[in-house]
Order: C-alpha cells, then sequence, then structure tokens
C-alpha cells in the first residue's frame, strides 16, 4: 500500500506523524528499550533532568524521545507506560514535548504476540473479581473450542481447565482488554508512530533499510500505520465470525485462520481477512527488515555503513539515526559511521540482560551519552586534539621579512 492510497484519513494521520515534534529542539533526550524497569527509566530520567524526584516532569522545553520496547521481559510494563502517558500530558506545560515510539514489542502485544511477557507482568492487569473472569472466559473458550472442533477441525480437543489456567494468569484477560483497539494502553499505543523525525535526526527502534523501497519517513510510518488498521478490521471481523476469541493470542489466531481457510470460505471479506492475517510476515511491523526489527545498523562493518547510508540519508533527508533494538556491547552507546547512526539500546532492564540505564543527549549538534551513575560522555562531533595547530587562517599574521 501505497501514501498514496491511503485517503484523507490516512493523510491527515500521516501529516500528525511525519510532525512528530518541532523542527528544532533546544534539547533532545533520547532513550532506548526499557522492558518493563520502571525504577531504572526513572532514574535516567531524574539524572538527564527530566523529572524530579517525585517522577514529575521538570524538563522544560526539552524532547524526550523513548524508542519503543517499554514493555515485555520486565513486570512493570503497565507501571512503565502510565509513566509515560503521565509525562506526555504534563510536559507540554512548560514547552516541551514527549514522543513514544512503536517498538516491535508494542506491536507483538497489540496482536497477542505474547512470547515475551512473563506471567507476573499479567499480575498488573489483574483486579478483585480476575477469577471470575478467567472462569468465565475459560467456559467460553470451551463452548467455542467444541464448535470449531465440529466444523473445521481446530482444536482437536478443548484444553482442560487446569491446563487452560497454566496458559493463562490471573490478568491474562484484562490484558488483552487493556490492550484491544478500544482499551486504555491500545488506544495509546496505536497512536504512535514508528519513526520521528526532529530536526535532521530520526529516530526509530529498529531502524531503516536502505534496502527497502520507501521515499522517507512518513511513507514507512503511513504504511505500519496502515498494517495496525488492517489488523484491527480482520481481527474485528474474524471474532464476528466466531474464527478467534477477544482474548485469543496471535498463534491461537493463526491456528484458527487456517483451519477456516482449509475448511472453505464462501464469504469474500472474510476471505481476504484470514488471508490478510496469514500473510502477517510480509507486514513492514513483522519484516526483519522493517523498521521495528531491523539489525543492519548493529551488525554492520564500518566500511557497510558507509556504502550504505549515505543513498538512505539522502533520500529521507536526514544527518542522523537514532536506533534501539539491539543491545550494544558493554552496555555503552555506540555512535557509528561517522556519526551518521547512534545505537542506544544499552539492557536498560535489571530483568533483561543487566545492562545499564542509559540517555542520548542531543544538544546544539552535540551528542553525548549520560548514564545513571557516571560522568556524562560526549560522542559527536569528536573533540580536536589539544596538540593539533589552530588553522592557519586563525592565527596572528608573523611580521613581514625586512
Amino acid at each position: 500500500m501505497t501514501v498514496r492510497r491511503l485517503g484523507m484519513r490516512g493523510a491527515v494521520l500521516l501529516l500528525v506523524l511525519a510532525v512528530a515534534a518541532p523542527a528544532l529542539a533546544q534539547r533532545i533526550v533520547a532513550v532506548g528499550d526499557v522492558h518493563g524497569d520502571v525504577d531504572a527509566l526513572a532514574g535516567i530520567l531524574q539524572r538527564a533532568g527530566l523529572i524530579n524526584d517525585h517522577r514529575h516532569w521538570c524538563g522544560g522545553s526539552a524532547v524526550l524521545v523513548q524508542v519503543g520496547d517499554l514493555i515485555d521481559r520486565g513486570s512493570h510494563g503497565r507501571d512503565v507506560m502510565d509513566l509515560m502517558m503521565a509525562l506526555e500530558r504534563e510536559a507540554p506545560r512548560s514547552g516541551g514535548r514527549v514522543i513514544a515510539l512503536l517498538g516491535n514489542h508494542e506491536v507483538m502485544n497489540l496482536v497477542g504476540d505474547l512470547r515475551y511477557m512473563p506471567a507476573p507482568a499479567f499480575e498488573e492487569y489483574s483486579v478483585q473479581r480476575s477469577a471470575k473472569l478467567r472462569r468465565n472466559a475459560y467456559l467460553k473458550y470451551h463452548a467455542w473450542a467444541k464448535r470449531r472442533a465440529k466444523a473445521v477441525g481446530y482444536p482437536a480437543e478443548p484444553l482442560g481447565q487446569a491446563e487452560w489456567n497454566a496458559q493463562h494468569p490471573l490478568g491474562f484477560v484484562e490484558q488483552r482488554e487493556q490492550f484491544a483497539a478500544n482499551g486504555r494502553y491500545g488506544r495509546w499505543i496505536r497512536q504512535h508512530a514508528a519513526l520521528a523525525q526532529v530536526g535532521d535526526v530520526v529516530f526509530v527502534h529498529g531502524g531503516i533499510d536502505p534496502a527497502l523501497d520507501v521515499s522517507g519517513v512518513a511513507e514507512l510510518n503511513g504504511r505500519v500505520q496502515a498494517e495496525l488498521r488492517r489488523f484491527d478490521e480482520a481481527f474485528s471481523d474474524l471474532e464476528a465470525h466466531g474464527v478467534v476469541l477477544p482474548f485469543s493470542t496471535f498463534e491461537e489466531m493463526v491456528a484458527s485462520a487456517s483451519a477456516e481457510l482449509k475448511a472453505g470460505v464462501s464469504d469474500p471479506q472474510l476471505h481476504a481477512h484470514l488471508q490478510d492475517l496469514l500473510g502477517f510476515r510480509h507486514w513492514y511491523s513483522f519484516r526483519q527488515d522493517g523498521p521495528l526489527w531491523f539489525r543492519g545498523y548493529s551488525e554492520w562493518s564500518e566500511d557497510e555503513g558507509a556504502s550504505k547510508l549515505a543513498a538512505m540519508l539522502a533520500r529521507t533527508g536526514v544527518r542522523h539515526v537514532v536506533a534501539g533494538h539491539t543491545v550494544q556491547p558493554g552496555h555503552r552507546i555506540r555512535e557509528r559511521f561517522g556519526g551518521e547512526v547512534f545505537l542506544i539500546d544499552t539492557g536498560i532492564s535489571r530483568y533483561y540482560n543487566g545492562g545499564a540505564a542509559s540517555a542520548l543527549e542531543i544538544e546544539k549538534g552535540t551528542f553525548t551519552a549520560q548514564y545513571a551513575d557516571e560522568r556524562s560522555t560526549p560522542l559527536w562531533p569528536p573533540a580536536v586534539p589539544p596538540h593539533v595547530a589552530a588553522p592557519a587562517e586563525a592565527r596572528p599574521a608573523e611580521p613581514a621579512d625586512r
């Protein structure tokens, strides 16, 4: 799907996404993957002077960009999102801005791919009546599974309640409600772009593969947003036809959709939605070369990067790319390819990799790495060694020979 085919609604959305922040910002602070560690996030934001001890915005006119993967792996993803949502409301009161981007784990949760969500994380979503909600969900599942087994042969037999409960911890049903299209976190995440450009810097979770046939940031954002809308439309239709349940995981959706197609489908719209869902590996949201999954910037040699990046940067109209997604060696923010790329995933979460809380500060063209318990480290532009002489035109003129 191209941008020209998105229609008026899509055009307005793209305008909002492309202008993700003011063209110029006095100070930008970028934070990488958080993965459910709210204390580590709060700590580095305090270190950067963006929030106070009570976790309220005190960053003035600064722009905070978080490049995705707020959730999964750690057990406090909901707390992380709540903090970001609060700062998003507070920052504009003093002229600041908070930009939260899509990571691959945000999209995985939207579509029900929960492989990286630990059982304790579901407890954040549980309520007093969670046991009753889970019991009712199981009864709904059991009746659905019996019908589906008879109609299309999937599943062969419903799971027993004990086995189903083990796969659906308390809070599971509520989490799926919260991430639905009309849920609190589902609505919030669906508003996010995959990329944001601030001045001559573009921020993205994984990266922009130069081999992708896209003209720039706006088009790539449009494709990802269009895929999320297509998923929501397909899911709604599949639920209406009894192919999936409101709390089905993505794995269950794919298996049920495959069985439905194999049994034969007469409804052309349902058939199209089934095929669309089963073609998810071609979506920009899931492709390994897509903006949420790409790892080339971390894997390329310096020579590879220099040869591949020039055309992409010229095409997109930016000078620098800031990306997360891949934990960097030594848990340090890394500058690559002569300052064209900055990789900021340092494994912030204590639940994953045991890395270092960090942030990249961009101010007046200078890129500086900040860590929770260390002095800041200037990364770009490179410092001029003190022994290097000043240019001839800057030195006082020597007296002429007589």
